[in-house]
């Protein structure tokens, strides 16, 4: 890995985890995922991104892998990609965009654009099936963009994903997921609750 800007080597895996932990941010129950499916676990990202000083730790581990890459503009999708693109814009130097759904489509808002041609790396907080992502994606191809790669703090999938760009998360995890029907929590009659964003 190259050495990040304070000139420290990112964080190992267990050491990044150690900061989800202390953040209590790994929650168990019965949760009704972005993707529609269902799992016992969730990684609320937004209590370890609630630090300051932890959110620049983390973004430093993913600005580290794309240090040598010229980006230009890092961007994610509102919410959850929010503080983890103005994070790792702020490591690389450059400047910090979101996307918003206006009507259920993702696009540009604010008065934001990007130029034809723009070297764009795309961030998120946390990936199941990588549909936010995907939806950031065709985003920057309508304008012209140059998409150079994903970075996500927390990989749910386990490395399943595969968004066709070079791609690095600082946490994987292979957390299971249940498409409703075959729920063994729903089957023990235990609600489901949604804590993401998606319809924020």
């Amino acid at each position: 890995m190259d050495k990040t800007l304070n000139n420290k080597m990112p964080l190992t895996t267990e050491e990044y985890m150690d900061l989800f932990r202390k953040s209590e941010a790994l929650l168990e129950g019965h949760f009704l995922l972005t993707s529609g499916k269902h799992s016992a676990q969730y990684m609320q990202c937004a209590q370890v991104l609630q630090h300051p000083d932890r959110a620049g730790i983390l973004a430093e581990g993913l600005a580290s892998q794309f240090r040598d890459m010229d980006v230009q503009t890092v961007i994610g999708p509102a919410t959850g990609g929010i503080l983890v693109a103005h994070e790792v814009a702020k490591a690389l130097g450059v400047r910090s965009l979101f996307t918003e759904r206006e009507n259920g489509i993702m696009r540009l808002r604010r008065g934001f654009t990007i130029s034809p041609g723009e070297r764009v790396l795309v961030v998120e907080d946390v990936i199941t099936t990588g549909g936010s992502v995907r939806e950031v994606l065709t985003v920057v191809k309508e304008f012209g963009a140059t998409a150079l790669g994903v970075g996500v703090l927390v990989d749910r999938s386990g490395g399943k994903v595969d968004f066709g760009l070079p791609q690095c998360s600082v946490i994987q995890l292979s957390i299971q997921a249940y498409e409703a029907q075959d729920c063994p929590l729903c089957a023990q009659g235990i609600p489901a609750v949604k804590p993401g964003s998606r319809k924020i």
